[in-house]
C-alpha cells in the first residue's frame, strides 16, 4: 500500500479560513446534513425557535467523520496505515473514512463501548482491539502500538485536522439557520466545541453542555488549564474522557459562553423527547446537548432562536410496543 501524501489543503489555523479549506477537501466525503426547526413549546420550553441538527445522520453516525477525513486526507498516512483510541463513535468514524479510502485502521476502544459502536467498527473492516475500562486505557494501548507499528495515530479530539473538520459543521449550520442566537454543544474532549466556537468566534453564543458525572470542560475552565476529571456517566463512552484537550481550551476561553453540567436522567428524558416528539434516535452524548436545555441548565428566552447540536445515533435503537 502506498504511502497517501497529506496536504490536500489543510490549513494549519483552527479559524474560519482553517475550516472553510478543510470543509472544500472533506465536502465530497461526508453528508450535507439535515436541520429540523422546531417551537421550543414542544419540549415544554418557553415559545423559542429551536434549531435541531441532525448530525446523527452523517457518516458513521456521528459528527466524528468529518473529524476522521480532515486526517486521513490532510496528513500523510505511512504504509502502517493509521491508528486510533476511541469510545466508539470516533473509531466508528475512522475505520469508515479508512475503509473508503482504502487504508488500514487499527482501532482500540474501552470495555465500556456500546456493542452497537463495536459492530459497526467491526462492520468497517479496521482491526479492532477492546482493552480496558476506559478511554484513558484504550488511548495507553494505541500509543504502545503507534510505537511498535509506526501507523499514523488520529487523535479524537486533540489534533488539529480533528478541530477543523468538525468545525465544518458551524460552516455548514451558519448557511443553513443564519441568526442563531445561541448555539447548544455537548462536551466531552472538547474536539465539537472547539471546532464549532472557532467558526463562530463570538458571533454566535456557544453553550458547553457535559454530564456532571464527566464534567472535563468545567473542571478546565476552573483551573486555567485542562486537568483530570473524573469519567462517568451514561454518556461515558463518548463524552468521558479523563481531560480536554490543549488545543481547544484556548477556543473555549475565548468564545464559549459558558458550561451547563447534566444528569444521568436529564440525558435519558432528552433521549426519550427527542423520539416521542420527532422521532429522532440518539445516543446518550447525542442528547446531552438538549438535555442542557431541558434540565433548565440554559433557559431560553421567548423568542430566542437556538441551535441544538444531536451529534450522534449509535445506539441499540428503540424499543416499539408490540402493534395491535
Amino acid at each position: 500500500m502506498p504511502t497517501r501524501p497529506g496536504g490536500q489543503g489543510a490549513a494549519r489555523r483552527i479559524d474560519r479560513d482553517g475550516i472553510a479549506a478543510t470543509e472544500a477537501v472533506i465536502r465530497p466525503h461526508v453528508r450535507h446534513t439535515p436541520v429540523v426547526e422546531l417551537d421550543g413549546r414542544d419540549f415544554g420550553l418557553p415559545p423559542c425557535s429551536l434549531v435541531l441538527k441532525l448530525e446523527s445522520l452523517q457518516h458513521s453516525g456521528s459528527f466524528k467523520a468529518r473529524g476522521a477525513f480532515a486526517n486521513l486526507l490532510g496528513r500523510s498516512i505511512p504504509l502502517a496505515g493509521v491508528v486510533a483510541a476511541s469510545g466508539g463513535n470516533h473509531g466508528a468514524a475512522v475505520a469508515y473514512a479508512a475503509q473508503r479510502l482504502g487504508l488500514r485502521a487499527r482501532i482500540f476502544v474501552p470495555r465500556i463501548s456500546s456493542p452497537a459502536k463495536i459492530q459497526r467498527i467491526r462492520d468497517y473492516g479496521a482491526d479492532l482491539v477492546v482493552v480496558g475500562e476506559r478511554y484513558a486505557d484504550a488511548l495507553a494501548a494505541s500509543e504502545e502500538w503507534t510505537a511498535h507499528s509506526g501507523a499514523l495515530p488520529v487523535h479524537a479530539f486533540d489534533q488539529l485536522e480533528t478541530l477543523l473538520g468538525q468545525g465544518t459543521i458551524g460552516l455548514e449550520l451558519a448557511a443553513q439557520a443564519p441568526a442563531l442566537d445561541t448555539l447548544v454543544v455537548a462536551v466531552g474532549g472538547g474536539g465539537l466545541i472547539g471546532g464549532i466556537a472557532a467558526w463562530y468566534a463570538g458571533a454566535t453564543r456557544v453553550v458547553g453542555v457535559e454530564p456532571a458525572a464527566a464534567p472535563t470542560l468545567t473542571a478546565a475552565l476552573r483551573a486555567a488549564g485542562p486537568v483530570d476529571a473524573p469519567t462517568g456517566g451514561i454518556a461515558a463512552d463518548s463524552l468521558a474522557p479523563r481531560r480536554v484537550g490543549t488545543l481547544m481550551f484556548p477556543i473555549a476561553q475565548a468564545h464559549v459562553d459558558r458550561v451547563v453540567l447534566v444528569s444521568d436522567a436529564d440525558i435519558r428524558g432528552a433521549q426519550e423527547a427527542l423520539w416521542a416528539t420527532v422521532r429522532v434516535v440518539a445516543e446518550p452524548g447525542g442528547a446531552a446537548a438538549l438535555a442542557g436545555l431541558l434540565g433548565r441548565g440554559y433557559m431560553p428566552q421567548a423568542g430566542e432562536r437556538v441551535g441544538v447540536l444531536v451529534s450522534g445515533g449509535n445506539t441499540a435503537g428503540v424499543t416499539f410496543a408490540p402493534s395491535m
